[in-house]
């Protein structure tokens, strides 16, 4: 029987995917961090509380009865919207990630799974399609997350010449169902269910379905070319159409559009008053960087090499505001 060992299960795409192999005929293995709680209960699930910044505890994925194959999906990380790397984003995008290889060399797994990032790569200028790099460096990405998340693919691919049978996946916008709202996106959109919002800014981004990237790394698994990276993109919305298409079915008015130089002047602002409140905040200055840069991803070769395919973004968006509808008072 096959064996998944998918790090991050706690997360949005972690409880995803589980949600996917909980009907079929695998072993999980999933790691939480110590105070996180399983979102998925099923008889072939297991859970282990670790953290893949303590390779230590991250032994037991790996014990007990071999498996006929053995198969890593490391979706453990911190997204940030941050211009700045801080030290707990490093440690865990960068070094967890490069724990997790060591471990897996170590153990010879069948498959690594590397759930990158498109903000990992450089940025071409508007217009122009984006497609899979073939080097990865911080310096040629701007952000914390991308730079980080930079490193962390270069490390995954450089750890395929020393035997490791790696494919790294690359999604763009995660957004969907079955997060209450640590996935930035579904944060906005929950926060907009909630009367939270009251403008918009101008800008957009590639969106995809975070059902769609689960099921995208399950083929890289099966079907990537080890060394190879793929681009899990979606379909492209400005920011001011997905809330209203998230509000048109709950009779909410189309939000007003919030000049971009307003934004950029409020969002040191907005920052300060988050932290000051212990909360993060709903936009940066480089999130709003983020939604008027290219984003024009190509998942051709995903498509052709792997068989991924994505459903419409208004199906999408319209599980997603389901899942995140205040409780009836």
């Amino acid at each position: 029987m096959k064996r998944y060992i998918i790090t991050g299960a706690g997360g949005h795409l972690g409880n995803t995917l589980l949600r996917i192999l909980k009907n079929m005929d695998v072993e999980v293995c999933a790691l939480l961090l110590p105070r996180e709680k399983a979102a998925v209960r099923a008889n072939n699930i297991r859970y282990f509380r670790g953290d893949v910044c303590r390779p230590d505890t991250l032994e037991a994925l790996f014990a007990g009865k071999p498996a006929e194959d053995v198969i890593v999906i490391h979706g453990a990380g911190i997204i940030s919207i941050s211009r700045h790397v801080t030290a707990p984003v490093y440690e865990v995008n960068v070094n967890g990630t490069k724990n997790m290889i060591e471990i897996s060399l170590r153990h010879h797994v069948d498959r690594f799974v590397y759930v990158g990032s498109v903000h990992a790569i450089p940025e071409l200028p508007a217009g122009r399609k984006i497609e899979e790099a073939d080097k990865y460096s911080p310096d040629l990405v701007v952000g914390a997350y991308a730079k980080t998340k930079a490193e962390a693919t270069q490390a995954v691919l450089d750890a395929v010449k020393d035997g490791l049978p790696a494919v790294v996946v690359q999604p763009s916008g995660i957004i969907g169902p079955y997060d209450k709202g640590n996935n930035h996106l579904v944060q906005m959109v929950r926060d907009y269910m909630r009367g939270r919002i009251t403008a918009c800014v101008k800008g957009g981004y590639d969106f995809v379905d975070v059902r769609d990237v689960a099921q995208g790394c399950l083929l890289a698994a099966e079907k990537g070319r080890t060394g190879r990276c793929y681009i899990l993109s979606g379909e492209y919305s400005t920011i001011r159409d997905l809330l209203n298409c998230v509000g048109k079915p709950y009779g909410k008015k189309p939000l007003p559009l919030m000049p971009l130089f307003l934004a950029r002047l409020a969002a040191p602002v907005n920052e300060l008053i988050a932290k000051r409140r212990g909360k993060r905040p709903l936009y940066t200055a480089y999130s709003l960087y983020t939604l008027t840069s290219n984003s024009n991803f190509s998942k051709e070769r995903a498509v052709h090499e792997l068989g991924y395919c994505t459903r419409p973004l208004e199906n999408t968006i319209r599980d997603t505001a389901a899942w995140n509808k205040p409780a009836a008072s």
